[in-house]
């Protein structure tokens, strides 16, 4: 197996440039007007007589992988058996970085190769951020601190961050007063504070990125389909050596079931965690060699950090690192680090929950009250990380990555970083080259602008506006999600009605994802509910509540372009909601409020609050349903649609009987209290509407008209 720090390193970023100026006119890209269908690619799939390279996975690695491959004039096939992006590689901390806390390691320990991983990472970093500026930007992080000698001490540390970076640095860091760290992060704890480093690193939109790369493959020629899984690796007698020789792979067409052979001079593994499965179709007596470790983040919202400012704790109170940024309006804030089990659903811990909002609360100020119910998504990452079998620690592990080649050809790439996915794939593709015999030119994905970039321009969104009548904040996102491609949304979008905008219906109300995304995503390759909701959009990973009132919409849309049947949309809305309830959140959120829920409330907030209620329970009956609510709500001139405000009550009605009782209520209100649920809805209707009564005061005999 060769290590990271054995690769030699890429050629310094300027020297990008001409090499792409010279690939960009020598590489045919026979798909540059449309994508193939994924029909279209399983035709390719199943007739071809033989392939070059056959990539199993579709994760950052994968998806490298492939256009690494194709660009180098290979026949090239990638299966996935999920979607694109469906694992890690849209799980991650949404960052581009070389490894502040790994070159920490590398100088504190005098270990070379985690300074060459670190060096090599950054090299990276500017080169995913000039082939996709639409889905990436620097990003600057500050580093507080609070005890004096902590500040050259961070600072010298930095500052070697921007020196191994070299002429790729990002922008030089620089020291802050406490005032003016203050004045850039408001939200930060004041107690203490004697002020902060500020640095940069890159930022991107991880699911989209990955997607990139493989529609990108896909241009260039690469038969690429996903849900596509591999029952079992071909193998056939090498004539020379008499051994046993892997030469394809038995694959699976998830959604019909079809089963059909692929061949090729060579299979690559890029199945992430997954990798030892694979390994172990090859040959049952393999060790294994991932040790997957899970890394949970909540989204809470964008009102917790700056919009442009990220936040560093270096110490958290177990000696790991959390990061808190801004990410597409909201805030992220992570990771765990902890072993786990493989498995393609990961759930994030309450416990990990918890932990990440109490390391929030130890950098925030006190007026600021991080609450439970904030959280408005959370999703678990498997890392695959690589290491000794017998390792038990897996904070202690350097995310290096292994290409190992088994006696019967297989090719794996293992472990690694997201940002360093463009070396592991040049790395892995000069190994396959070499051990296979195969005939191919020299890589060419350094300095190759991926699926979006060309025609993008930091001021596209305003052309969208003008030619479109766009919506300002819709046409900034699709100009930052589809970069040059944006216009063929903009064309697929629905006209309005209204004034203003003249195109573009909103899925939900608060964020700028529009209904042709769902078209174009079809386009894309996305092929269930689920796809839209966490890949194609971003939504699920954003707010699962707005994710899951999209959901209906999504599916009625996809139904009509692919012919769903009753049943298929049933299914996609049952499958979507339960991706939603337990991979990104749902779950630990809804679960604040439950039928054992605790009601902690003194004797005069109880008063309160019953008071509120029978405002509404004129009749004493214990509860109250929506006609109780609608009657309320209408003598005092507001009116929600009917269907609106069942949904509202059902979020409260505990035992979904149809109604919601005094006890319900008072949980709902102890909840609220505590910091468990925010932004309840039927609580801040129940107030706001007592605050009007109240307001109005009784209505005497002669306004009301004499009791006539």
């Amino acid at each position: 197996a060769r290590k990271l720090c054995e690769a030699p390193l890429s050629p310094m970023f300027p020297s990008i440039w001409i090499s792409f100026k010279v690939s960009e006119a020598e590489l045919k890209v026979p798909f540059s007007d449309e994508l193939p269908s994924r029909h279209a690619q399983l035709t390719a799939l199943k007739d071809a007589e033989e392939f070059d390279v056959l990539v199993v996975g579709g994760g950052a690695t994968g998806a490298g992988c492939a256009l690494d491959a194709v660009t180098r004039n290979l026949k090239t096939a990638l299966v996935e058996r999920s979607d694109f992006s469906s694992g890690t590689s849209s799980r991650s901390t949404k960052l581009i970085h070389g490894g502040v806390r790994y070159l920490q390691k590398a100088i504190m320990q005098l270990d070379y190769e985690q300074y060459m991983m670190v060096k090599e990472a950054l090299h990276e970093r500017a080169n995913l951020l000039e082939i996709a500026p639409h889905l990436s930007a620097p990003l600057p992080i500050m580093l507080p601190v609070y005890k004096w000698w902590q500040l050259p001490y961070y600072w010298a540390g930095i500052k070697m961050y921007d020196l191994v970076a070299g002429i790729q640095c990002l922008k030089s860091s620089y020291v802050l007063s406490k005032t003016k760290a203050l004045e850039l992060f408001p939200m930060l704890k004041k107690d203490k504070l004697v002020g902060a480093i500020v640095y940069y690193d890159g930022q991107h939109n991880d699911a989209r990125m990955n997607l990139a790369i493989a529609l990108t493959a896909a241009r260039h020629g690469a038969a690429v389909a996903n849900y596509t899984e591999v029952v079992h690796l071909l193998k056939t007698n090498d004539p020379q050596t008499g051994k046993e020789k892997v030469c394809g792979a038995r694959c699976r067409d998830v959604i019909t079931g079809q089963e059909f052979d692929v061949k090729a001079k060579c299979v690559i593994n890029a199945t992430g965690p997954f990798t030892d499965g694979l390994r172990k179709m090859d040959n049952q007596e393999t060790k294994n060699i991932c040790q997957p470790s899970a890394g949970v983040h909540i989204v809470i919202p964008g009102y917790y950090s700056p919009d442009n400012m990220g936040l560093l704790d270096p110490a958290t109170s177990d000696g790991r690192v959390i990061f808190f940024l801004p990410w597409e309006k909201m805030t992220i804030a992570g990771t765990t680090d902890t072993p786990t089990n493989v498995t393609a659903h990961p759930i994030p811990g309450e416990d990990d929950i918890n932990f990440i909002l109490r390391e929030v609360r130890n950098y925030l100020s006190p007026d600021v009250e991080v609450r439970r119910g904030d959280v408005l998504a959370a999703w678990s990452g498997i890392r695959p990380l690589v290491t000794d079998p017998n390792s038990k620690d897996t904070q202690s592990i350097c995310r290096n990555h292994i290409v190992s080649i088994s006696n019967s050809g297989l090719v794996t790439i293992a472990g690694g970083k997201w940002t360093t996915y463009r070396s592991m794939a040049e790395e892995t593709l000069d190994a396959a080259i070499k051990a296979h015999g195969l005939s191919a030119e020299p890589c060419r994905t350094a300095g190759l602008m991926l699926e979006g970039a060309k025609g993008w321009t930091p001021t596209l969104y305003i052309r969208l506006v003008q030619d479109y009548g766009l919506e300002n904040e819709v046409a900034q996102h699709l100009a930052s999600t589809y970069g040059g491609k944006a216009f063929d949304v903009a064309k697929m979008a629905q006209v309005t009605g209204k004034r203003w905008p003249i195109v573009g219906k909103r899925l939900v109300s608060e964020f700028p994802y529009i209904e042709s995304e769902v078209q174009y995503a079809i386009k894309e390759y996305a092929c269930t509910a689920i796809d839209v909701i966490a890949r194609r959009t971003r939504l699920g990973f954003l707010n699962v509540q707005a994710a899951d009132e999209a959901l209906p919409r999504i599916v009625q849309i996809m139904g009509k372009e692919l012919d769903w049947s009753q049943e298929r949309k049933t299914a996609e809305l049952e499958a979507a909601r339960k991706f939603l309830y337990h991979e990104m959140g749902y779950r630990a959120r809804s679960e604040q409020l439950t039928k054992t829920s605790e009601i902690n409330l003194d004797y005069q907030e109880v008063v309160r609050y019953k008071k509120r209620f029978h405002k509404f329970d004129k009749e004493s009956k214990g509860f109250i349903t929506t006609v109780d609510v609608q009657q309320v709500l209408e003598s005092i001139n507001v009116h929600i649609d009917e269907n609106a405000l069942h949904e509202i009550l059902n979020e409260v009605d505990l035992n979904k009987n149809g109604q919601v009782e005094i006890d319900e209520f008072l949980q709902l209100m102890s909840a609220v209290k505590k910091g468990q649920v925010s932004d309840n809805r039927l609580a801040i209707l129940m107030k706001t509407a007592e605050e009007t009564l109240d307001m109005r005061g009784p209505v005497t005999v002669d306004r009301s008209g004499g009791g006539v």
